[in-house]
């Protein structure tokens, strides 16, 4: 029986994106730009994964270029990814805020062992979207900030999150993180019929850049909804 590792690391490495996108989109694929992010999702997985648990199901919005646009890990920056997993990134060294509020709620819930045992993240729109500012850079974009890019790239997303599914996962409750990720996560559901519960938490990035002085509040509040069924 394959273990979850190996189906992550399979779905991982044969995530592709082909379809259309809106003018100054593009989808990056890190797996397939350094050689080494695919070396420590495995190592990630592999240390983590090895086993055949199901599990609950978070889900983000889609990888930022210095979160698991790096390391192939959700939430996961190069920084957390040493220190906290163990596992060394020597290509790169990012630092991405989202990582630093979820591995100190993973540090408050039990550790990281015993988090990964009992949960799964990913996202609908599983590789990194950037976008052309004006002022002609690329940077980090959402699947839903352009309605012509959620329309192009939503039939992709409703089978990645089948995917997902299909790795082992319980679909009687489902948590989604953002409020604006949440509405359309519920579109999708509403067509797809994915889940039967969706508990909707504030997203990482807008708790530790606006709401840094109630994080534990939000920490809290995390932790009671993830053990509320346990």
């Amino acid at each position: 029986m394959e273990t979850f590792a190996e189906k992550i690391i399979a779905f991982n490495k044969q995530l592709n994106y082909s379809g259309n996108l809106p003018n100054n989109f593009q989808v990056l694929n890190p797996y397939l730009s350094n050689p080494e992010t695919l070396l420590v999702m495995q190592q990630f997985y592999e240390k983590f994964y090895n086993d055949t648990n199901k599990r609950k199901f978070i889900i983000g919005i889609n990888p930022s270029r210095h979160g698991a646009g790096v390391t192939g890990v959700p939430f996961t920056d190069t920084k957390r990814l040493e220190s906290v997993c163990g596992i060394k990134m020597q290509s790169a060294h990012t630092h991405e805020i989202s990582s630093v509020y979820m591995y100190d709620m993973i540090e408050e819930f039990g550790r990281v062992t015993e988090f990964y045992n009992q949960f799964y993240i990913n996202s609908p729109f599983p590789l990194a979207i950037v976008k052309k500012n004006k002022d002609n850079n690329w940077v980090n974009a959402n699947y839903y900030d352009d309605l012509e890019l959620f329309k192009m790239v939503k039939d992709f997303m409703i089978e990645s999150l089948k995917k997902h599914i299909a790795l082992g996962l319980y679909t009687d409750e489902v948590f989604v993180l953002g409020k604006k990720n949440a509405t359309f996560i519920e579109k999708l559901n509403n067509e797809a019929k994915l889940f039967d519960k969706i508990t909707v938490l504030e997203h990482p990035r807008y708790i530790q850049q606006y709401k840094s002085k109630d994080k534990q509040l939000y920490i809290d509040k995390y932790i009671l909804a993830l053990t509320s069924n346990n």
